[in-house]
Protein backbone atom coordinates (compact mmCIF):
# COMPACT_ATOMS: atom_id res chain seq x y z
CA UNK A 1 0.00 0.00 0.00
CA UNK A 2 1.52 3.51 -1.23
CA UNK A 3 3.14 4.60 2.23
CA UNK A 4 1.99 8.13 1.31
CA UNK A 5 -1.96 7.01 2.00
CA UNK A 6 -3.86 9.55 4.15
CA UNK A 7 -4.62 9.57 8.22
CA UNK A 8 -7.99 7.75 7.64
CA UNK A 9 -9.89 6.35 10.34
CA UNK A 10 -13.52 4.68 9.73
CA UNK A 11 -16.54 6.21 10.91
CA UNK A 12 -17.49 2.83 12.52
CA UNK A 13 -14.27 3.14 14.29
CA UNK A 14 -14.66 6.38 15.72
CA UNK A 15 -18.22 5.23 17.41
CA UNK A 16 -16.32 2.47 19.23
CA UNK A 17 -13.45 4.64 20.65
CA UNK A 18 -15.64 6.75 21.57
CA UNK A 19 -17.60 4.65 23.58
CA UNK A 20 -15.19 4.20 26.11
CA UNK A 21 -12.26 2.49 24.40
CA UNK A 22 -14.03 -1.14 23.81
CA UNK A 23 -11.55 -1.73 20.89
CA UNK A 24 -9.43 -3.89 23.26
CA UNK A 25 -12.58 -6.13 24.00
CA UNK A 26 -12.92 -6.29 20.44
CA UNK A 27 -9.13 -7.23 20.05
CA UNK A 28 -9.49 -9.96 22.61
CA UNK A 29 -12.31 -11.60 21.06
CA UNK A 30 -11.27 -11.55 17.44
CA UNK A 31 -7.05 -11.28 17.02
CA UNK A 32 -5.54 -9.76 14.92
CA UNK A 33 -7.44 -10.17 11.22
CA UNK A 34 -10.03 -7.47 12.75
CA UNK A 35 -10.87 -4.61 10.22
CA UNK A 36 -9.95 -2.40 13.74
CA UNK A 37 -6.23 -3.84 13.48
CA UNK A 38 -5.75 -3.32 10.19
CA UNK A 39 -7.65 0.03 10.17
CA UNK A 40 -5.04 1.08 12.60
CA UNK A 41 -2.14 -0.28 10.57
CA UNK A 42 -2.09 1.35 7.63
CA UNK A 43 1.36 2.79 6.13
CA UNK A 44 1.66 6.60 6.14
CA UNK A 45 4.21 9.11 5.20
CA UNK A 46 6.61 9.91 8.04
CA UNK A 47 6.98 13.05 8.95
CA UNK A 48 8.68 15.87 11.69
CA UNK A 49 6.23 17.16 14.19
CA UNK A 50 8.35 19.68 16.15
CA UNK A 51 12.09 19.89 16.64
CA UNK A 52 13.89 16.66 16.49
CA UNK A 53 10.76 14.27 17.20
CA UNK A 54 9.80 12.08 14.03
CA UNK A 55 6.17 10.58 13.47
CA UNK A 56 7.43 6.89 12.21
CA UNK A 57 4.37 5.09 13.07
CA UNK A 58 1.51 3.58 10.74
CA UNK A 59 -1.99 5.32 10.80
CA UNK A 60 -3.09 4.66 13.99
CA UNK A 61 -0.90 3.10 15.93
CA UNK A 62 2.28 5.50 16.83
CA UNK A 63 5.65 5.65 17.16
CA UNK A 64 8.08 8.34 17.75
CA UNK A 65 11.95 8.78 16.58
CA UNK A 66 13.83 11.45 18.81
CA UNK A 67 17.19 11.89 16.42
CA UNK A 68 20.36 12.75 17.47
CA UNK A 69 23.75 12.99 16.26
CA UNK A 70 25.25 10.43 18.53
CA UNK A 71 21.91 8.05 17.39
CA UNK A 72 18.21 7.83 18.12
CA UNK A 73 15.37 7.00 20.79
CA UNK A 74 12.54 5.51 19.29
CA UNK A 75 9.32 5.11 21.63
CA UNK A 76 6.65 2.73 20.69
CA UNK A 77 7.02 -0.61 18.71
CA UNK A 78 3.78 -1.15 17.35
CA UNK A 79 2.62 -4.26 16.18
CA UNK A 80 4.32 -6.86 14.91
CA UNK A 81 3.46 -5.76 11.68
CA UNK A 82 3.96 -2.42 12.50
CA UNK A 83 7.16 -3.40 12.36
CA UNK A 84 8.50 -2.88 9.05
CA UNK A 85 6.90 -0.30 8.76
CA UNK A 86 8.42 1.79 11.24
CA UNK A 87 11.66 0.49 10.08
CA UNK A 88 10.85 1.96 6.18
CA UNK A 89 9.38 5.36 7.71
CA UNK A 90 12.71 5.50 9.39
CA UNK A 91 15.12 4.69 6.27
CA UNK A 92 12.30 7.36 4.34
CA UNK A 93 13.35 10.28 6.54
CA UNK A 94 16.96 10.01 6.38
CA UNK A 95 17.67 7.52 9.38
CA UNK A 96 18.86 4.43 9.35
CA UNK A 97 17.07 1.93 12.12
CA UNK A 98 20.77 0.28 13.12
CA UNK A 99 21.84 3.88 14.63
CA UNK A 100 18.89 3.24 16.98
CA UNK A 101 20.36 3.37 20.36
CA UNK A 102 17.32 3.00 23.39
CA UNK A 103 14.52 1.68 22.34
CA UNK A 104 11.18 2.97 25.39
CA UNK A 105 7.69 2.25 25.11
CA UNK A 106 4.45 3.10 26.98
CA UNK A 107 3.47 -0.01 28.05
CA UNK A 108 3.24 -4.06 27.18
CA UNK A 109 0.26 -4.33 24.78
CA UNK A 110 0.61 -5.64 21.78
CA UNK A 111 -0.40 -2.80 19.55
CA UNK A 112 2.17 -0.84 21.18
CA UNK A 113 5.42 -3.77 22.03
CA UNK A 114 4.56 -6.40 19.44
CA UNK A 115 7.23 -4.99 16.95
CA UNK A 116 9.84 -4.39 19.94
CA UNK A 117 11.41 -7.55 19.33
CA UNK A 118 11.99 -7.58 16.07
CA UNK A 119 13.24 -3.51 16.28
CA UNK A 120 15.12 -4.35 19.00
CA UNK A 121 16.70 -7.36 16.52
CA UNK A 122 17.54 -4.77 13.74
CA UNK A 123 18.88 -2.09 16.05
CA UNK A 124 20.49 -3.37 18.84
CA UNK A 125 19.13 -1.13 21.16
CA UNK A 126 18.59 -0.73 24.23
CA UNK A 127 14.99 -1.59 25.51
CA UNK A 128 14.24 0.52 28.60
CA UNK A 129 11.15 -0.05 30.55
CA UNK A 130 9.51 0.29 34.48
CA UNK A 131 9.56 -2.72 36.54
CA UNK A 132 5.80 -4.42 35.27
CA UNK A 133 6.23 -3.41 32.14
CA UNK A 134 9.31 -5.04 31.99
CA UNK A 135 7.34 -8.58 33.47
CA UNK A 136 4.67 -7.81 30.79
CA UNK A 137 6.94 -7.68 28.08
CA UNK A 138 8.98 -10.88 28.95
CA UNK A 139 5.86 -13.05 29.49
CA UNK A 140 4.69 -11.46 25.57
CA UNK A 141 1.69 -10.02 26.59
CA UNK A 142 0.70 -13.72 28.65
CA UNK A 143 -0.91 -13.43 31.77
CA UNK A 144 -2.23 -9.45 31.80
CA UNK A 145 -4.61 -8.58 35.01
CA UNK A 146 -7.08 -8.15 32.56
CA UNK A 147 -6.85 -10.01 29.03
CA UNK A 148 -5.08 -12.95 30.29
CA UNK A 149 -3.51 -14.72 27.57
CA UNK A 150 -5.63 -13.57 24.90
CA UNK A 151 -3.81 -11.07 23.34
CA UNK A 152 -0.01 -12.29 22.97
CA UNK A 153 2.84 -10.85 20.99
CA UNK A 154 6.66 -11.67 20.46
CA UNK A 155 8.32 -11.34 23.67
CA UNK A 156 11.11 -9.22 24.36
CA UNK A 157 13.52 -8.64 27.31
CA UNK A 158 14.10 -5.04 29.25
CA UNK A 159 17.86 -4.26 29.56
CA UNK A 160 17.34 -1.56 31.55
CA UNK A 161 14.82 -1.17 34.37
CA UNK A 162 13.64 2.83 35.04
CA UNK A 163 11.62 4.28 38.31
CA UNK A 164 9.26 7.12 38.09
CA UNK A 165 11.48 9.91 37.87
CA UNK A 166 14.29 8.41 35.94
CA UNK A 167 15.95 9.37 32.72
CA UNK A 168 17.47 8.21 29.57
CA UNK A 169 20.27 10.59 27.73
CA UNK A 170 21.22 10.68 24.33
CA UNK A 171 23.69 13.22 23.17
CA UNK A 172 21.89 16.34 25.00
CA UNK A 173 18.56 15.08 24.79
CA UNK A 174 17.10 13.38 27.97
CA UNK A 175 13.61 11.90 28.87
CA UNK A 176 12.32 11.40 31.59
CA UNK A 177 10.01 8.67 32.82
CA UNK A 178 6.73 9.21 34.85
CA UNK A 179 5.00 6.61 36.01
CA UNK A 180 1.04 6.74 35.39
CA UNK A 181 -0.31 3.59 36.16
CA UNK A 182 -4.05 2.65 35.19
CA UNK A 183 -4.12 1.37 31.72
CA UNK A 184 -1.46 -1.03 33.12
CA UNK A 185 0.39 -1.47 36.18
CA UNK A 186 3.41 0.44 34.91
CA UNK A 187 2.19 2.55 32.12
CA UNK A 188 4.62 5.02 31.63
CA UNK A 189 4.42 8.92 30.20
CA UNK A 190 7.70 10.32 29.22
CA UNK A 191 8.60 13.68 28.98
CA UNK A 192 11.05 15.87 26.57
CA UNK A 193 12.07 19.55 26.90
CA UNK A 194 13.65 20.58 24.34
CA UNK A 195 13.92 23.91 21.88
CA UNK A 196 12.31 24.51 18.65
CA UNK A 197 12.96 27.93 16.62
CA UNK A 198 14.75 29.15 19.09
CA UNK A 199 12.53 28.44 21.64
CA UNK A 200 11.57 25.87 24.50
CA UNK A 201 8.86 23.47 24.13
CA UNK A 202 8.05 20.98 26.64
CA UNK A 203 6.80 17.51 25.35
CA UNK A 204 4.62 15.06 26.85
CA UNK A 205 3.89 11.47 25.38
CA UNK A 206 1.33 10.73 27.45
CA UNK A 207 0.48 7.23 28.67
CA UNK A 208 -3.36 6.00 28.06
CA UNK A 209 -5.73 6.72 30.43
CA UNK A 210 -8.19 4.31 28.97
CA UNK A 211 -10.08 1.74 31.22
CA UNK A 212 -11.64 -0.63 28.75
CA UNK A 213 -14.13 -3.10 30.46
CA UNK A 214 -11.42 -2.85 33.44
CA UNK A 215 -13.78 -3.18 37.23
CA UNK A 216 -12.25 0.13 38.76
CA UNK A 217 -13.73 -0.65 42.06
CA UNK A 218 -13.68 -4.52 43.11
CA UNK A 219 -10.83 -6.03 41.05
CA UNK A 220 -8.80 -8.35 42.28
CA UNK A 221 -6.26 -8.75 39.75
CA UNK A 222 -5.33 -4.71 40.56
CA UNK A 223 -6.95 -3.79 43.26
CA UNK A 224 -5.66 -0.33 43.33
CA UNK A 225 -6.48 0.43 40.05
CA UNK A 226 -9.27 3.16 40.35
CA UNK A 227 -7.02 5.39 42.92
CA UNK A 228 -3.96 4.69 40.10
CA UNK A 229 -5.50 5.88 36.87
CA UNK A 230 -7.36 9.20 39.23
CA UNK A 231 -3.40 9.75 40.67
CA UNK A 232 -2.12 9.34 37.15
CA UNK A 233 -5.03 11.94 35.91
CA UNK A 234 -3.30 14.82 38.63
CA UNK A 235 0.47 13.59 37.44
CA UNK A 236 -0.04 14.40 33.95
CA UNK A 237 -2.35 17.58 34.54
CA UNK A 238 0.81 19.06 36.89
CA UNK A 239 3.17 18.12 34.46
CA UNK A 240 4.41 21.35 31.68
CA UNK A 241 3.04 20.67 28.31
CA UNK A 242 3.26 22.38 24.75
CA UNK A 243 2.87 19.13 22.49
CA UNK A 244 1.20 16.57 23.79
CA UNK A 245 1.80 12.80 21.92
CA UNK A 246 0.26 9.64 22.53
CA UNK A 247 0.30 5.75 21.93
CA UNK A 248 -2.97 6.06 19.37
CA UNK A 249 -3.31 8.92 17.21
CA UNK A 250 -6.97 9.26 17.80
CA UNK A 251 -6.10 10.69 22.19
CA UNK A 252 -4.53 13.56 20.04
CA UNK A 253 -5.91 13.98 17.26
CA UNK A 254 -3.18 13.04 14.56
CA UNK A 255 -5.21 13.06 11.57
CA UNK A 256 -6.49 16.88 12.00
CA UNK A 257 -2.93 17.94 12.98
CA UNK A 258 -1.25 16.12 10.53
CA UNK A 259 -3.49 17.79 7.79
CA UNK A 260 -3.10 21.11 9.54
CA UNK A 261 0.91 20.56 9.70
CA UNK A 262 3.24 23.36 7.93
CA UNK A 263 0.71 25.91 8.75
CA UNK A 264 1.39 28.48 11.72
CA UNK A 265 1.18 27.99 14.55
CA UNK A 266 2.51 24.14 14.47
CA UNK A 267 -0.96 22.28 15.41
CA UNK A 268 0.99 19.92 17.41
CA UNK A 269 1.41 22.86 19.84
CA UNK A 270 -1.52 22.55 21.57
CA UNK A 271 -1.15 22.86 25.63
CA UNK A 272 -5.32 23.08 25.72
CA UNK A 273 -6.36 20.09 23.97
CA UNK A 274 -3.82 18.57 26.51
CA UNK A 275 -5.66 19.63 29.56
CA UNK A 276 -8.61 18.96 27.48
CA UNK A 277 -7.88 15.62 26.64
CA UNK A 278 -6.86 15.13 30.53
CA UNK A 279 -10.01 16.42 31.96
CA UNK A 280 -12.54 14.31 29.27
CA UNK A 281 -10.84 10.66 30.54
CA UNK A 282 -10.87 11.86 33.97
CA UNK A 283 -14.11 12.79 33.55
CA UNK A 284 -15.41 9.22 32.57
CA UNK A 285 -13.00 7.48 35.45
CA UNK A 286 -15.01 9.67 38.02
CA UNK A 287 -18.54 8.98 36.28
CA UNK A 288 -17.60 4.98 36.65
CA UNK A 289 -16.18 5.23 40.01
CA UNK A 290 -19.31 7.07 41.11
CA UNK A 291 -21.83 4.71 39.80
CA UNK A 292 -19.94 1.54 40.72
CA UNK A 293 -19.38 3.13 44.32
CA UNK A 294 -22.38 5.44 45.04
CA UNK A 295 -20.33 8.12 46.33
CA UNK A 296 -21.18 11.33 44.17
CA UNK A 297 -18.54 13.37 45.04
CA UNK A 298 -15.38 11.90 45.39
CA UNK A 299 -12.40 14.09 46.47
CA UNK A 300 -10.07 15.52 43.96
CA UNK A 301 -6.47 14.00 43.94
CA UNK A 302 -3.59 16.17 44.20
CA UNK A 303 -0.10 15.38 43.59
CA UNK A 304 3.23 17.61 44.04
CA UNK A 305 4.75 19.51 41.43
CA UNK A 306 6.86 17.01 39.51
Amino acid sequence: MNSRAPFLIHPRIRTILAAGGLWLSALAATAQSTELFRSWNQPVQPFRIVANVHYVGASDIASYLIATPEGHILLEGGFAETAPLIEKNIRELGFKVEDIKFLLTSHAHLDHAGGLAELKRLSGAQLIATAPEAEGLARGGKGDFQWGDTLPFPPVTADRIVADGDTVSLSGVVLTARVTPGHTRGSTTWTLRTTDGGKSCDIVFMASLTTPGYDLVANPQYPNIGADILRSCAMLRALPCDVYLAPHGFAFALTEKRVRLGSEPNPFVDPAGYRKAIDDAERQLRRRLEKATAQPQLPPVTVPNP
